[in-house]
């Protein structure tokens, strides 16, 4: 009897405003499916190459199935309807208008669209059999409340596993604490002695073999009784560059204001001794801000490429700038890639050789050394944020570079292709080959395809590839491997890992120390891994098991800077700042 009043109470409320109960269940089982979306990809062991895009836009996604659900199948009105998606337009866009100049761009995709809309269905699920229009304005205003938060914040970018790295909007980001302590203690730019230019101890990206590898001195292992001493400590701005070295200076790329700066430093004291700068200012909401590319030393010149594809040639000695070429505009690219610009220079035959991702044959670039003008191109694969190297195949010397659909291997004075290896991956790549017992060539790839090993063969002058194994029991992402004695060495993932090259079989993974970057001490039988929480681990190159001999804290943010050791010295920086430590030599 209560339950016919009620219902009849109910039938003559909706006559008479025309308005029906919402159907709910439906946005009640999506909305769950955005925090599986963000979070569960993560966890996934081998997935697919593009898992990284379920947990950066899967949320995103999902909030459009909610408004398909609203505009369909919610039995709201049509006015409703209409109220409900252009009101939710205009809040997202007034959050759009008010919100730090970071949060702009993919985090509106990533963050602010994703919370706005959630908070929406979740105001309508509450309200949804509330008779009256005024579910939807309390809705909207909901979802005000919720996506303002993006008003409140700024981001770096994001970390590894596609976490935001967020901190209050009112708080004086590491940048302008560099920018504010650089003002105090600015000094007259002061110029290098040309015998320290002839010692190139590593000229520019992973070293001079680049492998990542240091060779010559043997380090201890006993950090616990003889820790790494730190020589000096130094703000720096913004750039995921690694440095180059010679003798007792360092050059190095950042981001300082609307500047995008080539520094060089004083190894031994970590002063700035001359700086060079250019306007630009690259800043991708998942990637971060500034230059993400390493200086190559060759010949008395510095060459560096910017986050906005502007190559540089620089008087090592001085810093004055020699030439700068527009890469983006020799490669007919319409904008920079994703994450900008990412080419370590290669200088090989008296050419400056940049990978561009520009179409047809506009893949790879050759510079001429001493004029800027480009000599040739070939084609390479689009979607690359990995660096030309030197590859010595067979006896023979070639250009190497791994893109998104695959390997590629050039003739270095005139860039004809010898060989496209073709193994696409449906993400991107950023790691560099690396030559095995001289006719095999390690293909790192993460995001679910894995590494793989081929061995080529020249036949009539041409080179041939053949899989020797595939292995998803080593996916790297944007981590680079090391190779020793007949293991490699890196990250699965978040988690370092260390793979037999005879088979690609998993020996052992252990040590979470997520999207960080090691460095070979060869001789040593050691690896020195930066994590991305900017902690120095100090790990035996075995392939027994693992064995973490040390751990200690030494940067504070994201690191996913490239470690370089010459001499006892070890160099490592990160996006705030910079650290040469003294490294204990092993006793005789």
């Amino acid at each position: 009897m209560i339950s016919d009043l009620n219902r009849s109470k109910e039938d003559r409320s909706t006559e008479t405003s025309g308005l029906k109960p919402l159907r709910v269940w439906i946005p009640i089982l999506l909305l769950p499916g955005m925090i599986v979306a963000r979070y569960v990809p993560d966890m996934v062991e081998n997935g697919p190459s593009m898992i990284w895009m379920a947990s950066a836009f899967g949320p995103f996604l999902i909030g459009l199935a909610v408004m398909g659900w609203w505009l369909i199948a919610s039995r709201a009105s049509w006015l409703e309807r209409l109220l409900g998606c252009f009101g939710l337009i205009g809040v997202i866009t007034i959050i759009q208008l008010l919100v730090h100049e970071s949060m702009r761009g993919p985090l509106l995709i990533v963050m602010t669209i994703p919370i706005s809309i959630a908070a929406f269905a979740l105001g309508l699920i509450f309200l949804g059999r509330s008779l009256s229009i005024q579910r939807t304005v309390w809705a909207l205003l909901l979802a005000f409340l919720c996506g303002s938060v993006s008003t409140l914040v700024k981001t770096d970018g994001v970390w590894g596993n596609f976490a935001f790295g967020l901190d209050w909007r009112w708080r004086p980001s590491a940048e302008e604490k560099m920018l504010a302590t650089r003002e105090k203690t600015s000094s007259e730019p002061s110029s290098i002695p040309t015998s320290e230019l002839a010692k190139m101890d590593w000229p520019g990206f992973r070293g001079p073999n680049h492998d990542g590898a240091q060779h010559g001195i043997r380090f201890s292992d006993d950090w616990i009784g003889s820790p790494p001493k730190e020589l000096w400590r130094t703000k720096v701005g913004p750039a995921w560059s690694s440095f180059a070295v010679t003798g007792n200076y360092l050059f190095t790329q950042e981001q300082r204001a609307e500047l995008e700066t080539v520094v060089c430093y004083d190894a031994t004291t970590g002063k700035q001794v001359w700086e060079q700068s250019i306007k630009s200012r690259f800043f991708e909401g998942l990637g971060g801000l500034g230059p993400r590319a390493t200086p190559s030393l060759s010949e008395g010149s510095i060459f560096a490429m910017g986050a906005e594809g502007n190559l540089l040639k620089i008087k090592a000695a001085t810093g004055e700038l020699i030439w700068k070429a527009d890469v983006q505009k020799a490669s007919g690219r319409e904008a920079p890639p994703m994450w900008g610009y990412s080419a370590s220079p290669l200088i090989d035959e008296g050419l400056v050789i940049v990978h561009a991702g520009g179409k047809l044959d506009k893949g790879v670039l050759a510079f001429d050394v001493e004029s800027g003008e480009l000599r040739w191109s070939a084609s390479a694969g689009e979607n690359s944020y990995g660096s030309v190297q030197v590859l010595t195949i067979l006896g023979k010397k070639y250009l190497g570079l791994l893109s998104d659909t695959g390997a590629h291997f050039l003739e270095p004075k005139t860039g004809k292709v010898i060989l496209n290896y073709e193994w696409e991956h449906m993400g991107y790549r950023s790691l560099q080959p690396q030559v095995i017992d001289g006719d095999k060539v390690l293909i790192a790839t993460g995001m679910g395809t894995g590494t793989r090993l081929i061995q080529l063969v020249e036949e009539d002058g041409a080179l041939k590839a053949n899989e020797l194994w595939t292995s998803k029991e080593m996916k790297p992402d944007f981590n680079d491997c090391v190779v020793h004695k007949g293991y490699l060495y890196g990250f699965d993932g978040g988690i370092f890992a260390c793979l037999d090259l005879k088979d690609g079989k998993r020996k052992w993974k252990g040590g979470r120390y997520e999207k960080g970057q090691a460095l070979l001490l060869a001789d040593s039988d050691l690896i020195i891994v930066v994590s991305e929480r900017g902690d120095l681990v100090l790990l035996r190159a075995t392939p027994d098991k693992l064995q973490e001999l040390a751990k200690i804290p030494a940067m504070n943010g994201k690191t996913w800077n490239h470690p370089v050791v010459v001499g006892d010295r070890l160099y490592i920086r990160n996006s705030e700042e910079a650290i040469c430590y003294q490294l204990p030599i092993a006793s005789t």
